[in-house]
């Protein structure tokens, strides 16, 4: 089983989040059990973020099991696609681009993805399966 994860996910367990930190652990655990876990280049690059360096990410991301999955040209083009229509139906930019290729990242790229952020992906990706802490 692929389990793409989401930022949030990976956010809460690297910084210890007191409301989230330990359900995104513990889903975190169970999803290498069932598989492997990636995160695509949005992922990747808003995780980066949290850290002081490139060793201490990459560290973490290691110890966590947690590999680099590059967006496909398929997956990128739908993201395009779902974004154009949510914006063509009123869409406010409340929601960037970044989200829309992370969901068709883990759409066309893994089984299902880990996230707290339900309600968006059920609305945007329906044939998405959703793992959520």
């Amino acid at each position: 089983m692929i389990t793409a994860v989401d930022t949030s996910v990976l956010i809460d367990v690297f910084t210890n989040d007191p409301t989230h930190g330990h359900a995104s652990a513990t889903v975190l655990r169970r999803c290498l059990q069932e598989g492997t876990l990636t995160a695509c280049d949005v992922v990747w690059a808003e995780t980066r973020a949290v850290f002081a360096d490139d060793a201490a990410f990459e560290a973490a991301m290691r110890t966590l099991g947690v590999k680099f999955s590059a967006l496909t040209e398929r997956s990128a083009a739908d993201a395009g696609s779902r974004w154009k229509r949510y914006r063509a139906s009123g869409g406010k930019r409340v929601r960037v681009m970044a989200d829309f290729l992370i969901g068709a990242h883990s759409l066309h790229q893994s089984e299902r993805l880990l996230t707290r952020d339900r309600g968006y992906y059920r609305k945007h990706f329906k044939d998405l399966s959703l793992l959520t802490p």
